[in-house]
This record gives structure tokens, sequence and C-alpha cells, in this order.
């Protein structure tokens, strides 16, 4: 059957703290039978926005998987509809990527370096959203590929 690869990595500048938002990533996170694992990156020395950009790019880098495919979630980035999304999901899968990763900068954004580690820019469009909401949104967006991969009617075309 097809479907997304088998593990999922969220790697993301900042820890979440309880409340709304990390309830609603988790409610997603959990729906998803092959798991959406999250590492949590945080650079707290005091530097300009330049700099800590930078070592939040390092500290992501070296956060990732060995192998596959890496989505970054930017502003600059590809618009994609939830059916699109899907479709590139399951060829990734079907290429026998076994992990997909996902990055989400910090509060300056990202760095080229990081932009252009990418198989994938990603935009959820061009507003400026909450970081701590694009978890949530991403997990909602894993689930909804699933769906659409496996053939449950949780999406529905307009």
């Amino acid at each position: 059957m097809r479907g997304l690869s088998p593990h999922l990595t969220l790697l993301a500048v900042g820890r979440a703290k309880n409340g709304p938002e990390k309830d609603l990533y988790d409610h997603y996170a959990a729906r998803l039978p092959m798991g959406l694992s999250l590492c949590e990156v945080e650079e707290k020395r005091a530097s300009s926005p330049a700099q800590r950009k930078e070592r939040e790019g390092t500290l992501l880098l070296s956060a990732l998987p060995p192998r596959g495919p890496v989505v970054v979630l930017d502003e600059r980035g590809k618009t994609l509809t939830s059916a699109a999304f899907a479709e590139r999901m399951g060829q990734w899968h079907d290429e026998g990527n076994k992990n997909v990763s996902f990055l989400i900068g910090g509060a300056d954004g990202h760095t080229d370096t990081i932009r252009q580690r990418a198989d994938l820019l990603l935009s959820f469009g061009s507003m400026t959203w909450p970081h701590m909401l694009v978890r949530a949104l991403l997990a909602e967006q894993l689930w909804r590929a699933h769906s659409i991969l496996i053939g449950h009617p949780y999406h529905r075309e307009g």
C-alpha cells in the first residue's frame, strides 16, 4: 500500500510550551501510524540576529538524520495543494526513502545554506505564522497526506 515514509522527523528551533498549539500538534502527530519524531534545538547565547540564525542553522543540520529528503518550511517556498503534497510524499515513499525530515527555523528564518539543502522549500502561504502553530499545521497536513494516500475519507476535494 502506498503511504508516507516509515519515519518522519520534525526538526524545529525553540521549545514547545504546554498550550493549545502543542495540544493540536500532539493530536495530529499521534494519528500518524508511522509517528512523527520531534527534535527541538535552541540557541540561547546572546548574539546578533544573523549570528543566531547561522547557529540555529548549524544546529538543525547537525540534527538531521543521515539520509532522506529534507523539507524546509520557508515563506519563500512553494505552496502546494494538499493533494500535491501527498503526491510528493508518496513519491518519496515509492523511491524507498526511509526518512523525511522537516525543518522549521527560528524567528529570523533560515540561512541560505539551509534553503540550499532542501529537497523541497515549502510555504504555508505568504502570511507569517507563529512557529508553534506551523508545527500543528504541518502535523495536520502530514495526517491529511497519509489519509489521501490510503484512500481514507478525511480529505475531501472542494
